[in-house]
């Protein structure tokens, strides 16, 4: 929990910073593009040395120790290339305790149990980021924005001190979990918060066959339209997302307007977190999937047509409303497309698939910032969210594709 306060409120202080140091949204485009460009090396090297050495607790304090004094040096700066330099490597050790955290799961519980066990852990962080939010909602009333790094320096310094307690037991190698699809489920369901960043091995160029074969116009495998269409939703998200908050601070919200509206979007997470599963067990997860298209782009509308439009109060619920619509969206796809993903990789061959796909999450994600900042800082924010509209649309056909040519092989 006092980790996933740090790591929230990180998300949405740093933003909030690069603006009041008078960058604008190309520089927090930047700064969330190197954020998670980062983060995808910091998936990979993190992975690698606990394979290779078992150091759970020693990757949990150097993680927590850096992020503590990443927020100190944030407190200090006044230089905006510096936060350039500090998201950086913020992004590269914020990653390191997810590997950990899921093996210590599969090690303490047996696996019948790890469903409860992650769930519990996504309600905590959960709660994490609440308090992460509240807490921000009410600084802008007494402090200024920069003392706020040092509440995120104290609870990380809290998520240092807990892992010391983390004690060696019995390891549990990730080849093991590369070949157990029951146990990959389980992962990605706790991830279902967070971008689906996991490689549980480094992807070769071979690897990418099933994605450019469909630039050569043939169809090897039909999970590389899979790939493409995540890479496009996340594309897509990831622009709304990296200029959402700068286009609120266009239209004069408060700091703490901005911590509320995401503290309301957490709410709305949390809730729909206990909905989810219910859904799709009862219309598939094909149709869930498509189903969390139209929440997505409406979000996406409403904020870029009704926003400029209202003004005081209605302007703040719109922009609830749209942040709500879009986390809704993206709970019910997240959830209902690592179950097709699962359902698609060949038995095997998990870490070699989720590897290519963990790279083109990574991908949309990075080039969707760069894309939002560049657009809405050169041109404006309804032609950065038009595009933003345009790639989770192609991704809702690319998804229809993939259907139509799984449905296929199956009649054959």
């Amino acid at each position: 929990m006092p980790s996933s306060i740090a790591a929230e409120g990180l998300h949405i202080a740093i933003p909030l910073y690069v603006l009041f140091l008078g960058g604008n949204v190309a520089d927090v485009g930047i700064v969330i593009g190197l954020h998670y460009a980062f983060s995808s090396i910091g998936s990979i090297f993190w992975g690698k040395i606990i394979d290779k050495y078992h150091v759970k607790r020693i990757i949990l304090l150097v993680s927590f120790s850096v992020i503590t004094a990443c927020c100190i040096w944030l407190f200090f700066i006044t230089e905006l290339s510096i936060v350039f330099i500090i998201s950086s490597i913020a992004g590269f050790f914020i990653i390191g305790k997810n590997p950990v955290t899921q093996l210590l799961v599969m090690e303490s519980v047996p696996n019948n149990q790890w469903s409860k066990l992650f769930a519990n852990i996504s309600i905590l962080t959960g709660f994490g980021s609440l308090i992460a939010f509240v807490v921000g909602s009410v600084w802008d009333s007494f402090f200024d924005l920069k003392p706020y790094f040092l509440f995120c320096a104290l609870t990380s310094a809290g998520a240092v001190l807990f892992s010391i307690l983390v004690g060696s037991k019995s390891f549990l190698e990730r080849e093991t979990l590369v070949h157990s699809v029951y146990g990959l489920k389980h992962v990605f369901n706790h991830n279902r918060y967070n971008f689906q960043l996991i490689f549980t091995k480094i992807p070769k160029k071979y690897d990418f066959k099933h994605l450019t074969s469909l630039f050569q116009r043939k169809m090897s495998h039909e999970i590389g339209i899979l790939y493409f269409t995540n890479f496009l939703f996340y594309f897509g998200s990831n622009i709304y997302f990296t200029a959402f908050i700068p286009f609120l601070k266009e239209y004069s919200f408060t700091d703490s307007q901005v911590f509320i509206i995401y503290l309301i979007q957490t709410i709305t997470l949390l809730a729909i977190f206990f909905v989810v599963p219910k859904l799709i067990s009862k219309i598939s997860e094909e149709r869930a999937a498509q189903i969390a298209y139209l929440p997505r782009i409406l979000g996406i509308i409403i904020a870029s047509a009704l926003i400029p439009m209202a003004s005081g109060f209605d302007s703040f619920i719109v922009a609830a409303v749209s942040s709500s619509l879009m986390v809704s969206a993206f709970s019910i796809f997240s959830t209902a497309s690592s179950v097709i993903l699962f359902k698609t990789i060949p038995r095997g061959f998990e870490g070699r698939f989720l590897g290519v796909n963990s790279f083109m999450v990574g991908l949309g994600i990075f080039l969707g910032a760069i894309t939002s900042g560049f657009v809405a800082n050169s041109i404006n924010y309804p032609v950065a969210f038009t595009i933003a509209s345009i790639g989770i649309f192609l991704s809702l056909l690319t998804f229809r594709s993939y259907l139509k040519h799984r449905l296929s092989h199956k009649v054959v």
